[in-house]
């Protein structure tokens, strides 16, 4: 599977901007990834070395529209990756 179908998008939030300090980055995967994909697409892409990776599943969330009309968030995937010591990720760094 290529790297770029793996990793989906770098999760920019609040306690993911937390964490960073920390040497964790948090980033959406394919839901089908498991975690020695996931280590390796990121090593590709970013050219760093990764300690530890952690996954969550998130569940579907409802949204409501009105009085009737509800529609389902699909599920997804999130992965928690944690570099060794002295490599970090440049992703808005400099913007």
């Amino acid at each position: 599977m290529n790297p770029y179908q793996i990793i989906k998008r770098p999760l920019i939030t609040e306690k993911a901007t937390q964490l960073r300090e920390q040497g964790v980055y948090v980033f959406e995967v394919d839901r089908k990834a498991n975690k020695i994909e996931i280590k390796k697409a990121i090593e590709q892409i970013y050219n760093v070395k990764v300690a530890k990776v952690r996954t969550v599943n998130v569940k579907p969330k409802y949204r409501r529209w009105g009085f009737r009309r509800v529609k389902r968030q699909g599920a997804w995937k999130k992965a928690y990756v944690q570099l060794e010591e002295g490599y970090s990720i440049e992703l808005f760094e400099g913007v």
